[in-house]
């Protein structure tokens, strides 16, 4: 027998949640419709991207360059510190040897109380002799022990010395670490941009590239600047024969170069030390403001936290390693914010 009760009705509050859901997927779906497909980035925006990701990689290899430089240091530091634990040890060794035979040799000639000695002896003057002689090891091995104390405080030092180094260099070496996984970082992100470009894009912006470096080179050529002379301009002489080589972050060359490493090689070739890092070298010597007064082979800083270094190359031109995918050229110097140079 059929059953003539009426089906069960869907409750109010499901036939809301239902529609509900049904305006939401309609909604989703005129907006996946309508929306645009993301536009491809221009070849002015990737490249205005990939430099900015160049100047944040510089900046980290610049740290980079710090704490490998503090590394090396404290390598040698912690070295020489070792070495002079080691001599000291033996020192202190060889003063507890003698202590040891001062004490032997008291022994031997102190074994009798000295008032019964001077009673027994059938040679007063030769006991006599022998008390003196008694006295003058004591003193001796007052002597000793008082080396042996100032030998066990000063090695106590160098050893807490050589732990505080250790423990600093373990921090440095994890920075070196970490800068390194940073510039690493930023340099394949740019290339991941590049590598979107057409050949075509990548052609103009090299011609682009080339077009800039002729020019500044003709200026350079041109320049009615006065030749750089004495250290300035062997440095600079040098820094022109690496025209052409390749930059890699951390390299100080002699066939690659970062900005810093590119200044600190030039100036060592005239005989001059200075700092490793584009920071460092802006204290290296007296600072130039005013651009008019540069001379050819001055050190010129660039940007706020003065992370890119070059050469002063005359007629408004720097000689410089710019970044990742170029070589040492020269470039104009309005081309990157200008903070002072420096005459070394």
């Amino acid at each position: 027998m059929a059953s003539h009760r009426r089906p069960k009705q869907p409750s109010r509050a499901r036939v809301t949640v239902l529609t509900t859901a049904a305006a939401a997927a309609v909604a989703i779906s005129a907006q996946a419709a309508n929306a645009a497909p993301s536009a491809k980035p221009s070849k002015d925006e990737v490249k205005s991207k990939v430099d900015e990701l160049y100047q944040q990689a510089e900046q980290a290899t610049e740290k980079y360059n710090g704490a490998k430089e503090k590394q090396e240091k404290l390598q040698k530091e912690i070295s020489t510190i070792q070495d002079n634990v080691a001599r000291g040890q033996q020192d202190l060794n060889k003063l507890r040897d003698g202590l040891g035979s001062l004490a032997a040799g008291q022994y031997r000639t102190g074994g009798i109380d000295p008032s019964l000695q001077l009673f027994l002896s059938s040679d007063p003057d030769d006991y006599l002799d022998k008390a003196s002689t008694l006295d003058q090891l004591s003193g001796q091995q007052v002597e000793a022990l008082k080396k042996i104390q100032d030998k066990q405080r000063e090695l106590a030092q160098e050893r807490s010395e050589a732990s505080a180094k250790l423990k600093d260099l373990a921090a440095t070496r994890t920075e070196l670490g970490n800068k390194k996984k940073e510039v690493q970082g930023k340099l394949a992100e740019a290339q991941r941009l590049l590598n979107s470009l057409t050949a075509k894009e990548k052609a103009a912006l090299a011609a682009e590239q080339q077009r800039a470096s002729r020019a500044s080179t003709e200026r350079v050529q041109m320049g009615n600047a006065a030749p750089a002379s004495g250290r300035a301009g062997a440095a600079f002489s040098a820094a022109q024969s690496k025209i052409g080589s390749p930059y890699v972050y951390g390299a100080t060359g002699p066939s690659s170069y970062d900005c810093s490493g590119l200044t600190s090689w030039a100036y060592a070739q005239a005989g001059v030390s200075i700092p490793r890092t584009s920071q460092a070298q802006a204290n290296a010597g007296t600072r130039i403001y005013s651009q008019s007064q540069l001379q050819v082979g001055d050190l010129v800083i660039f940007y706020g936290d003065l992370h890119h270094v070059g050469l002063y190359a005359g007629n408004g031109q720097v000689l410089h390693a710019p970044r990742t995918g170029t070589v040492v050229r020269y470039e104009s110097i309005g081309n990157m914010p200008f903070q002072f140079g420096v005459r070394i």
